[in-house]
């Protein structure tokens, strides 16, 4: 094993347990739900979920491709005061409720954090369904930066996420102060044969992401640990972006633009960036992690131990004191 996976260096640290901060308070919401989720949010029963869900709002994001702004889901700051800004990305066919463990805990250590929705997935309403492939997601992701966070970001972005900002913090610097990596998953080319299926095949292929027994499976392959009772809570608020109408469309046309492909941009980063891992991650093997720290110079990489693909909600506690740290 590489010496960097064992050193306790300051800038080539690997990771170990640390006294964890406190929980996070849950505060109860005087409001109730934003009508705009998908009823099966009603099966829900982690009540941090659903605090979280009630802090969901849409905001109006203008991107070129469609003549009306989007009504775009994100979860923002009770405080804007701060001269940097904590972006959270959320992964592949996800949602910014895949930071309902970490999104309190940076908020109750002061910081201005904001958790967003990749077009395409998440909450945003897609009734005039935009083009959902790189450079538009790239786009609408800017023009929300610039509308409303108006400051640099320290960006982190969760598994897929990684390679959506390293899209971003290659394409707009001037935005990006620092990354956070979590299980990055961004030497993957793209969406590969995808790209050449009919579109009835595609949607059928879409489809099965959808069901819960395939949910069911990845989240056992996804976490390491997974609460006693929560497995099934889990993968309900994994798919519950999935029923809205405009899903399937927005999936297929993203699979079918050929997805991500950041494998050359990745030597290209600047910014001082911070690679966090699950050391039992059965999605993306640790040894990218290695990879992905000797490819961009200077960084910083923390392997977690008995810790899967989604540390952030894994080990949340973990997460949040390396990034305070980090930052």
């Amino acid at each position: 094993m590489p010496p960097l996976l064992t050193s306790m260096a300051i800038t080539h640290s690997h990771c170990s347990p640390s006294p964890l901060l406190p929980r996070a308070r849950t505060s109860v919401s005087a409001g109730g739900l934003p009508p705009f989720l998908p009823k099966e949010v009603d099966r829900i029963k982690d009540r941090q979920v659903i605090e979280l869900a009630k802090r969901i709002e849409r905001v109006p994001v203008k991107i070129d491709s469609v003549k009306k702004p989007i009504m775009s889901s994100c979860i923002k700051p009770l405080q804007q005061d701060s001269k940097e800004a904590v972006v959270l990305v959320h992964g592949f066919d996800s949602s910014c409720l895949e930071w309902r463990y970490t999104y309190p805990l940076l908020e109750e250590a002061g910081v201005e954090a904001w958790a967003v929705d990749i077009l395409g997935w998440g909450f945003s309403n897609l009734e005039t369904l935009p083009p959902c492939n790189v450079s538009t997601k790239r786009e609408h992701l800017y023009q929300l930066w610039a509308s409303y966070i108006k400051k640099p970001m320290v960006l982190v972005g969760a598994s897929l996420g990684a390679a959506v900002a390293v899209d971003f913090a290659v394409n707009y610097p001037e935005a990006v102060s620092k990354l956070v990596f979590i299980g990055a998953c961004v030497y993957t080319k793209g969406t590969g044969n995808m790209t050449k299926l009919p579109k009835f095949i595609a949607y059928a292929g879409v489809n099965i992401l959808k069901i819960l027994p395939l949910r069911l499976y990845a989240m056992t392959l996804a976490f390491n640990n997974v609460p006693e009772g929560s497995l099934l809570d889990w993968t309900r608020v994994g798919q519950l972006h999935c029923h809205l109408p405009w899903w399937e469309e927005a999936t297929v046309g993203f699979m079918r633009s050929g997805g991500y492909n950041v494998v050359d941009l990745i030597k290209q980063v600047k910014q001082k960036t911070l690679i966090i891992w699950g050391e039992d991650d059965r999605i993306v093997s640790k040894e990218f992690a290695t990879k992905l720290y000797n490819d961009i110079e200077g960084s910083v990489l923390c392997l977690i131990p008995n810790c899967g693909h989604l540390p952030h909600v894994e080990r949340p506690q973990i997460v949040i004191e390396q990034i305070l740290s980090f930052c």
